[in-house]
């Protein structure tokens, strides 16, 4: 199956509208896994997580993360991360990246609507966690195009 280029994979993490899963681990061991909104900024991921959600207590005990981007309409596009989440800014500190927030929120909503998010969930405390992707482990795929071989689009491993 191919990877996505370069272009490609920069033109497919600026997609508005495409969410995020983000892979935590529990206390006891156990995975969750929550979709959310992000934006791909300097080659990180960049994503909020409000106080009193349970990934980013999860986040705070046990920085390893999985990411999962990918899109349902062909050529499914797919990106996922493995590596450590850094906490950029903590719960206090949204003032100074509310210009990123609202970057973030406009990827999903109009800038109005981004706008009037913000106002009435200011004062909902969040941290924003950044993973680089350099140094973490980056798999990208996509379905063939059409000028593309069609043949053998599952990685080798699956085929008898």
């Amino acid at each position: 199956m191919p990877q996505l280029t370069a272009t490609e994979f920069n033109k497919f993490l600026a997609t508005p509208g495409v969410l995020m899963r983000v892979a935590v681990v529990r206390a006891d061991g156990s995975p969750l896994v929550t979709p959310i909104w992000f934006i791909h900024e300097d080659q990180s991921i960049y994503f909020t997580p409000r106080e009193r959600s349970e990934w980013f207590a999860c986040l705070r005990r046990d920085n390893r993360v999985a990411l999962c981007i990918d899109e349902q309409p062909l050529p499914y596009r797919k990106v996922v991360v493995e590596g450590n989440a850094s906490l950029i800014h903590d719960v206090g500190e949204d003032a100074r990246w509310r210009d990123q927030y609202r970057r973030i929120a406009e990827r999903y909503v109009p800038p109005e609507a981004a706008q009037a998010y913000i106002e009435t969930t200011i004062n909902e405390p969040r941290g924003l966690y950044r993973v680089q992707l350099e140094g973490a482990s980056v798999k990208t795929w996509r379905m063939p195009l059409e000028d593309e071989p069609q043949d053998g689009i599952w990685h080798h491993r699956y085929y008898q």
